[in-house]
């Protein structure tokens, strides 16, 4: 098709919507595309001899084969009409008596606007000669199709521009290629760490549609943690990755290259045919730039071979991807690996995040198993399960569970004004009203006056119910709220407050007989 070729992920949202009754111009507008663009893709779909829903589940790069017409040798739609069949005449033309001019009368019965004898004994040989062993090439006899992968990360960087900063970001680009067809995967990721190296690995597998037995790595830090010609030691997240994926990993000897040597060479070809073709375009973001390396690498894996009369692309799929293992339902995620002890305050210190998770109270002390995800954290004690937390990566933040947590740890994390009100007014009507004041008159946060309240509720318990009540009748007359207060009073017993008060209340100024009014000058 002209143009950029869409995502097959948008490619299957349009055939979805489409599905569903949606107009095309509707289409164009829900997913942002322009409606030339839908009207071409479902016209294509359409045309397809598979229905929709059989598109739908087709793998990404079997459905863009589909929906771009391929390789460029074959942009005639009577190709997907043809191709389907040609492994049922391979096998008819070993019947006794069968001639492929046979085969081709009846595949005009069935297509009158079919190829004509000439092309269809071309298509017919270069499906032959894509499945057929070359006995020049012993080199390739080597390699069993759908059995190994090999891995390598190039030794040239990438780069693009961060529209918020205008940094230029390197990256690194992952290569890798399966021997017996020299298929080729390439992809840009912030570094070489076991989290980007998985990550560029899996997506691997999912562009291939299926998982190699063999994984031939190079002898990086992400993948092997002790080097050794003999016995090299894998570390626990490739082999995670390994055990999930059902392959194995066997690194190449140190200072080796030739035991990964075609991938070597690929690192060259992606040098030449994607590093060259992209030096003069700028990009704004990591997504745009591996968008690029694949359209690049499609173009690769499509270009003809120079020994060999057809694509790598046309060899993969005649020999080698129904060789591969499928892909397991979930895609991997990295795990790692911790032993922490349970904190005083029922939770575990993840350090590598600086975030604290809480546990059942009841295992404070303890030694504990922590299992973590990038989305979720698992922690072990005695083999069993005892919470699960999604990951956090706040420094310094606490994840909490309120069913982990102590009475009293529950009843410290609920304060609040209002609680310390109804505590207050569940013991003496007084003390709710000096609290109510308290909070009230507030020009400070809150939480300044929470350990004073505190302190006024141990007041209560430790005084004469009388002598508190009235120390609080005192403070709230004086409008003098705070726990230092009150505590005077209580230390003096509220002496002379009392008088006070009374004689305030009777009289503004006190009464004296040798002070004359004007009565006395009448």
């Amino acid at each position: 098709m002209a143009g950029k070729i869409k995502d097959m992920s948008k490619v299957k949202q349009m055939l979805r919507l489409h599905q569903n009754g949606v107009s095309n111009r509707q289409i164009a507008t829900e997913l942002s595309i322009n409606k030339e663009t839908v009207n071409r893709y479902i016209k294509r779909a359409k045309g397809d001899h598979l229905p929709i829903s059989e598109l739908l589940n087709l793998e990404d790069p079997v459905l863009q084969h589909r929906m771009t017409g391929g390789n460029p040798a074959y942009v005639d739609n009577r190709f997907e009409e043809l191709k389907e069949k040609l492994s049922y005449y391979e096998r008819e033309l070993g019947r006794k008596h069968v001639t492929l001019k046979t085969l081709w009368e009846e595949y005009l019965v069935e297509n009158p606007n079919g190829y004509s004898l000439t092309q269809f004994r071309y298509h017919f040989r270069q499906h032959t000669k894509a499945k057929r062993k070359n006995p020049s090439s012993i080199l390739k006899d080597l390699y069993v199709p759908g059995e190994k992968l090999f891995i390598d990360f190039a030794g040239d960087s990438m780069e693009y521009i961060d529209r918020k900063t205008a940094e230029v970001i390197k990256v690194q680009v992952f290569v890798a290629c399966m021997p017996a067809t020299d298929y080729g995967f390439a992809m840009a990721v912030p570094s070489q760490k076991s989290e980007d190296f998985i990550h560029a690995l899996t997506s691997c597998f999912h562009a291939l549609g299926g998982v190699p037995k063999i994984i031939v790595s190079d002898n990086l830090k992400a993948a092997v943690s002790k080097t050794d010609p003999y016995e090299p030691q894998i570390n626990r997240i490739m082999e995670d990755m390994a055990n999930h994926y059902g392959c194995v990993v066997v690194p190449a000897r140190p200072r080796r290259p030739k035991d990964k040597g075609l991938v070597e060479n690929h690192v060259k070809i992606v040098y030449n045919r994607v590093y060259a073709q992209l030096r003069n375009r700028t990009f704004f973001s990591l997504e745009e730039l591996n968008c690029a390396i694949a359209e690049k690498m499609l173009a690769h894996n499509r270009k003809r071979m120079q020994q060999h009369p057809y694509t790598r692309e046309e060899h993969f799929l005649a020999t080698e991807k129904s060789q591969l293992q499928p892909l397991p339902q979930d895609k991997f995620e990295v795990r790692h690996y911790a032993d922490l002890q349970v904190g005083l305050n029922g939770c575990i210190y993840l350090g590598r995040d600086k975030h604290h998770y809480s546990v059942p109270h009841i295992h404070i002390g303890e030694k504990s198993h922590v299992i973590y995800t990038r989305n979720l954290v698992k922690i072990y004690i005695k083999g069993e399960c005892i919470a699960v937390h999604p990951r956090d990566y706040k420094q310094g933040g606490y994840t909490l569970e309120k069913s982990h947590l102590a009475s009293n740890t529950l009843a410290f994390r609920e304060r609040s004004p209002q609680y310390y009100i109804n505590r207050g007014h569940s013991v003496l009507a007084e003390l709710g009203q000096v609290f109510e004041c308290m909070f009230a008159t507030a020009n400070v946060p809150v939480e300044t006056f929470y350990r004073g309240c505190d302190g006024l509720l141990k007041l209560q318990r430790t005084t004469d119910p009388n002598l508190f009540k009235k120390a609080c009748e005192t403070a709230l007359l004086y409008q003098r709220y705070r726990y230092a207060f009150i505590d005077r009073l209580i230390k003096s017993k509220c002496r002379g407050i009392y008088e006070i008060t009374m004689s305030q209340s009777q009289q503004a100024f006190p009464s004296h007989e040798n002070v004359r009014g004007k009565s006395h000058f009448k």
